[in-house]
């Protein structure tokens, strides 16, 4: 029979998550799919401590901060707009005094330090390597935060500034975490605004970067979601109505790649019991006070209690008061 597509080849990797595993994630759009199935399947996970980040140089220099013990202070805010923000953060930071502004980076800066201390997993997912630069500083923000344009100059990044960065950084975070395990993609979210020769450049310098750190370094990995999106889902019907992000089929279907390559057979078969408890909580029938509904629930109820007697590590406190609003 003939095939009517082509498939990506996904390597072998010699590692694996399971529930206990406390999993990093950072980056773009992307690293927020994955991270929610994580949290849906109930495994440890944090999401992306400054908010949602793009390039790699923010990503790096997010991690750098986690690795130190500065916090933030006012004179490395910029007010604009009636907000405070941090041109190293997500918008969804920015508060009218600066006081707020800076309790929520520390307290959220805190808490990912804490974290970082037991990650096991660290999720990159890098979106562009076009940056902005902050005249006043020089820096690369994460953020312009609809800040003038004229204070900040646009730019690629260069596959050896990508490599450079990074490789400083992962071998200072391998120091301080031995057992450390870090997972590259690029995001299959593109970003057109330049044109899609523009941003197919953008993309292939993430690629080429990524592929340099795989080979430099053995606790480094590459997952292709990229390739996969672009390449087995080139279809438009596996993308929203904007044709430039994925939708829910696409992402279901490259999570299901993600979790047959990095979970063992044990933990997927413990994430399929989990989603079908969740399911079940979800369930609304058409006569709730019916005999068989009710036995229904208490089977789901009787299910969870003996899964959180075999699995200490999970709660499934929502799923049960779900379920208990309708016993009557």
């Amino acid at each position: 029979m003939p095939r009517f597509r082509t498939t990506v080849t996904i390597p072998e990797f010699p590692v694996t998550f399971h529930h206990q595993t406390p999993v990093l994630s950072i980056g773009s759009c992307f690293a927020e799919h994955i991270s929610a199935r994580l949290d849906t399947a109930k495994c440890s996970s944090l999401l992306n401590p400054f908010g949602i980040l793009y390039n790699p140089i923010s990503i790096a220099n997010t991690l750098n901060y986690l690795l130190d013990s500065q916090s933030y202070r006012q004179d490395q805010l910029v007010y604009d707009q009636g907000l405070w923000h941090s041109l190293d953060h997500h918008g969804q930071f920015s508060r009218p005094s600066a006081e707020a502004t800076l309790n929520g980076l520390n307290s959220s800066l805190k808490d990912a330090r804490s974290f970082l201390s037991t990650t096991k997993r660290l999720l990159l997912t890098f979106g562009t390597s076009k940056v902005y630069t902050y005249n006043s500083t020089g820096q690369v923000v994460a953020n312009c935060h609809k800040i003038p344009a004229n204070q900040f100059d646009r730019k690629d990044i260069s596959v050896k500034e990508i490599v450079k960065k990074l490789q400083d950084t992962f071998s200072q975070l391998k120091r301080v975490i031995p057992d450390l395990e870090i997972i590259l993609t690029v995001s299959p979210i593109r970003h057109i605004r330049d044109g899609m020769v523009e941003q197919q450049r953008s993309k292939a310098r993430l690629i080429l970067a990524c592929g340099d750190l795989s080979n430099a370094f053995e606790y480094v990995h590459y997952f292709p979601s990229y390739e996969i999106m672009i390449d087995e889902l080139r279809d438009y019907r596996f993308y929203e109505a904007d044709m430039i992000h994925p939708n829910k089929v696409a992402i279901e279907y490259i999570w299901d790649h993600f979790r047959r390559c990095f979970f063992s057979p044990e933990t997927n078969g413990l994430i399929d019991r989990i989603s079908k408890i969740q399911k079940a909580s979800q369930h609304r029938p058409f006569n709730p006070a019916s005999e068989e509904h009710q036995a229904f629930i208490k089977k789901q109820i009787d299910s969870i209690e003996l899964m959180e007697q075999a699995y200490k590590f999970l709660d499934f406190t929502i799923e049960r008061s779900a379920l208990l609003k309708e016993v009557v």
